[in-house]
């Protein structure tokens, strides 16, 4: 499909100018936050302290975000250190904003005494649906996208940076959305435990981000054939089923 991306630049303010994967982070910011606050409400969580912890969480995710991609891009960016807080050009890591999020999150729900695991639960849906939507800020940018090929052989292939190519951003996407689906629907499951949403999304997500990035060409890499995201990704999902595993053995935090 040989389809135009719009400009990265959605409109201006006076010298300012203001890029769609920006709108698209600042949308699913919104979505997500609305659908996690009205969930903590239908729990008896209260909303104050729940969007006080979202307040934490959003600069601490991006900051690992982007620091997780800084990190492993320092060749570059040694050379150019203005570009570093310019996150708006791409390069916002999902796994270092997990970490970012997670650690600062830590500190706020031990301070109020919110469960971990039902915070988590809550947390989850919206965040998957926040990556669905912020992956077309890829496609905008023309970035993360895949190797090329033959749209003889590969008929969904999307012209991208001049050539024929798995449109890896878009195949993430849907995933996401399907994760989300089933998270929606895992929520609202009789006998479930707390922790079951979240350790679910850690493995689905982590599964399909295995396979996605094995397409990809723009991949941060540890060595010349080993992706970080696969490396994380395998833990992701040995971590995510092992504790629901592990929980479900022991009977812990069933959910009245």
């Amino acid at each position: 499909m040989k389809i135009t991306p719009p400009d990265p630049i959605a409109f201006s303010i006076g010298p300012f100018d203001v890029h769609w994967y920006g709108v698209l982070i600042a949308t699913a910011i919104l979505i997500g936050t609305y659908l996690a606050i009205k969930e903590a409400e239908k729990q008896g969580i209260n909303p104050d302290h729940f969007f006080n912890l979202v307040l934490i969480i959003l600069p601490s995710a991006f900051i690992g975000a982007r620091l997780y991609y800084v990190i492993f891009r320092w060749d570059y960016y040694s050379q150019y250190l203005l570009e570093i807080p310019a996150f708006w050009h791409g390069g916002l890591a999902i796994h270092g904003g997990i970490l970012g999020g997670l650690l600062g999150g830590l500190l706020f729900l031990k301070r109020y005494r919110l469960h971990f695991w039902q915070s988590a639960d809550i947390i989850a849906p919206s965040l998957i649906l926040g990556q669905a939507i912020g992956r077309w800020g890829n496609w905008i940018n023309q970035e993360a996208y895949g190797y090329e090929v033959d749209p003889a052989v590969v008929p969904w292939a999307m012209y991208i940076d001049g050539a024929y190519r798995h449109p890896t951003f878009l195949y993430e996407s849907l995933w996401n959305l399907l994760v989300f689906g089933f998270l929606l629907w895992l929520r609202r499951r009789r006998g479930i435990r707390w922790g079951d949403v979240a350790l679910s999304y850690l493995a689905l997500y982590s599964l399909g981000r295995f396979f996605i990035e094995g397409f990809r060409t723009d991949s941060l890499m540890l060595t010349p054939s080993l992706r970080v995201a696969q490396l994380v990704s395998v833990i992701g999902i040995l971590l995510g089923f092992g504790l629901l595993f592990y929980r479900h053995r022991r009977k812990k935090d069933i959910r009245t």
